[in-house]
């Protein structure tokens, strides 16, 4: 008996009155690759070209990956385009991604010490330097976890970073996410979270 399913898993295009958020195309590696290096996310041991091959091995994997996540049936995970709508500027990347993190370390999930990992939906943004404090990361991040609440219908998406990224603590809290420090701070990039819940049964 073929099974049926009652959530459609393609993330559509998103869209607010500035910004369009869209699937990841072969013409945005350049983009892509531009974005990695102003913020410091490239290998810095790897030269100009070896670097660009990466992006483009990964823009190519996901635009695969979209296709192959919908058919499985699973969320629609995986980074995003930012673009300006009156122009296409690339502003930068957004995403629901898997994130496996021992969230029982947390005070309001136990402050458990060396707490056992559990996968979370979680919140992924980029913005490219020139474009940043304009509140691009707060407006494609909302969409997102407007999509995620109402039509993925799932109970909490979950941000993070290191203690001293006052930015992305900023983006959280502009979210409307509940912010929590883990006094274990490991591992390292699970030192702070941002939690925002559905609030719905």
């Amino acid at each position: 008996m073929e099974r049926k399913f009652d959530l459609d898993m393609n993330l559509p295009i998103l869209e607010t009155a500035r910004l369009r958020v869209r699937p990841l195309e072969p013409d945005d590696v350049e983009a892509v690759h531009r974005l990695y290096l102003e913020i410091g996310w490239a290998d810095p041991t790897l030269g100009e070209d070896e670097s660009r091959r990466l992006r483009r091995e990964w823009v190519e994997w996901s635009t695969r990956k979209y296709v192959q996540l919908s058919r499985l049936h699973q969320p629609p995970y995986g980074e995003r385009v930012v673009e300006a709508k009156s122009d296409g500027e690339f502003v930068g990347l957004v995403g629901l991604v898997p994130l496996l993190v021992p969230i029982k370390q947390l005070e309001s999930q136990g402050s458990i010490n060396r707490a056992r990992f559990s996968a979370e939906v979680g919140l992924f943004w980029a913005t490219a330097p020139a474009l940043q404090r304009q509140g691009y990361a707060t407006e494609a991040g909302m969409l997102l976890i407007k999509y995620a609440f109402e039509v993925l219908r799932v109970d909490r998406v979950v941000a993070c970073t290191e203690y001293d990224n006052a930015g992305s603590i900023g983006v959280m809290r502009r979210l409307g996410m509940r912010i929590e420090r883990n006094v274990y701070a490991d591992p390292p990039w699970f030192q702070v979270c941002g939690i925002a819940e559905c609030g719905e049964d």
